[in-house]
C-alpha cells in the first residue's frame, strides 16, 4: 500500500489530504479501492514554516509520495500562479526526498465548493460570520487536495 500526500497550494492556505491506495494492487499499481480522505487545512508561512509543517505530517502520516495541483489557466498552459506553487514546491518539498508529481487542478475549487454544503449563515439568519466564511473557504482547500489525488489515482489507474 502506497501513502499519498495531496497539496493545494493557495497564496493565503494549503489544503492537504491523504490517499492510501489498494493493498491488492502489484508493486507499482494503483488499485481502484484507494481510498482518499480531506486531512487539514494549514495557513500558508514561510517556505521554512510550511517546509517544516508539511514534514511533520509527512512523517506522522506515513507518507511516500507527494501530488501538488498545478492551477493551470483554462488553455492549459502556465501562467504565473503556477509558476509560484512550482517555486513554494522547490523551496518546502525538495527536502523531503519524496517523490512529487504535478497534477492539473483547474476547477478543483469549483467542484470541492459543489461538493460541500454553502456555510452556515450566521446566529440571527444573516450572512455567516468571519469565522464560519474561513472555516468553510478551510473546508473547501482540504476537498480541493482530496480532489486532485482522486484525479491522479484515476490517471494511474487508466495508465494501468
Amino acid at each position: 500500500m502506497t501513502r499519498l500526500l495531496g497539496i493545494d497550494v493557495g497564496t493565503r492556505r494549503i489544503g492537504l489530504a491523504i490517499a492510501d491506495t489498494g493493498a491488492a494492487a502489484p508493486a507499482g499499481a494503483v488499485s481502484s479501492a484507494a481510498s482518499i480522505r480531506p486531512l487539514a487545512t494549514i495557513s500558508r508561512g514561510t517556505a521554512a514554516r510550511d517546509a517544516a509543517t508539511i514534514a511533520r505530517v509527512v512523517e506522522e502520516q506515513r507518507i511516500d509520495e507527494i501530488v501538488v495541483g498545478l492551477p493551470l489557466i483554462m488553455a492549459g498552459t502556465e501562467a504565473e500562479m503556477a509558476r509560484s506553487t512550482r517555486a513554494w514546491a522547490e523551496a518546502v518539498l525538495t527536502g523531503l526526498g519524496l517523490p512529487v508529481c504535478w497534477r492539473d487542478e483547474r476547477l478543483s475549487s469549483e467542484q470541492a465548493g459543489a461538493r460541500l454544503r454553502p456555510p452556515r449563515r450566521g446566529r440571527a439568519g444573516g450572512p455567516p460570520s468571519a469565522a464560519r466564511r474561513d472555516a468553510h473557504r478551510a473546508s473547501l482547500d482540504r476537498e480541493a487536495a482530496a480532489i486532485i489525488l482522486q484525479a491522479e489515482l484515476d490517471a494511474r489507474v487508466s495508465r494501468g
